[in-house]
């Protein structure tokens, strides 16, 4: 096994069907696809994939449509269309073997929508502080949704995430994704961020696991962008208790990337002796037959 420190993400251009996508890929072994939150890219996260790689797996992390150098979709932007996106750039890639897919805060939920409808390509889910869970409190009159939170509030709350000592490191690493974004393509950043808003994926999530699917999820208790009501709902939805960082907020990984290795590489490896394990998703990873886009 390689040391973490001769692992190195390497970064990559190809084009899907004529548009250019951007990819860091690192490591040989059992696929492991990360993919990034809202208004970053992969590059944000490259101290703490080597890491993942380190342990044995290869690393792919692009750049979502519209974020970095990926073109944008063209037309509606869905998280089908996303899912579908995940599963030709893995096609283009060679990627046969059924991948652990990532996903942080947004790329939880297009994680979730690409095991949904492309389940063949997935052999384990890890959600980390993840989108898709709706929920953003409960009320006495029944549970309020994250698209019901109103965008001040949203605003007013992530400053926050970056006032401690820790995370003061990556801010500017932050800063710099998503100035660049907004000044590549404010439209795509805006759709993105309506679509996490209204993100909810508990049903699909329930399926998924009630057919075998390993899922882990974990989150910050300091989070103030996704909520611990979300956090809870994904929980109840997958059946998992979930894992909560304590101290940390929703960019966690960034300002402790070995931690975040240590935990996604533990994780990885014990949902994928959970799926050699469990009828149904042993071979190849497909779930058995059932309609993904039900």
């Amino acid at each position: 096994m390689p040391r973490s420190e001769d692992v190195r993400l390497r970064w990559h251009r190809t084009t899907l069907d004529g548009r250019p996508v951007v990819y860091g890929d690192a490591g040989d072994g059992p696929p492991v696809v990360f993919l990034h939150g809202w208004g970053l890219t992969a590059r944000s996260y490259a101290r703490a994939l080597p890491l993942i790689a380190a342990s044995g797996s290869r690393v792919i992390a692009p750049a979502l449509p519209g974020f970095g150098k990926s073109a944008p979709l063209q037309g509606e932007y869905t998280f089908e269309k996303l899912a579908n996106w995940v599963d030709e750039l893995l096609e283009h890639l060679g990627v046969e073997e059924p991948a652990a897919i990532v996903g942080h805060s947004f790329g939880g939920a297009v994680a979730t929508a690409t095991a949904w409808h492309h389940p063949e390509r997935v052999r384990a889910l890890v959600l980390v502080n993840s989108v898709g869970g709706s929920v953003w409190k409960a009320d006495r009159r029944g549970d309020k949704t994250l698209d019901q939170r109103p965008l001040w509030d949203w605003g007013l709350r992530l400053p926050s995430e970056f006032s401690g000592r820790d995370y003061r490191k990556v801010l500017p690493v932050v800063v710099r994704d998503i100035v660049g974004n907004a000044m590549g393509n404010p439209r795509a950043l805006w759709r993105a961020a309506d679509l996490a808003r209204q993100a909810d994926l508990r049903d699909e999530l329930a399926t998924l696991a009630e057919r075998g699917l390993p899922v882990a999820i974990l989150w910050g208790s300091e989070d103030n962008v996704v909520p611990e009501a979300t956090f809870l709902a994904l929980c109840d939805a997958a059946g998992a208790p979930g894992d909560i960082i304590e101290d940390a907020g929703h960019a966690w990984l960034l300002a402790d990337p070995e931690g975040f290795g240590e935990l996604v590489t533990n994780s990885v490896a014990v949902q994928r002796t959970l799926a050699e394990r469990t009828p149904g998703w042993t071979d190849h990873g497909d779930p058995g037959p059932y309609e993904a886009s039900a």
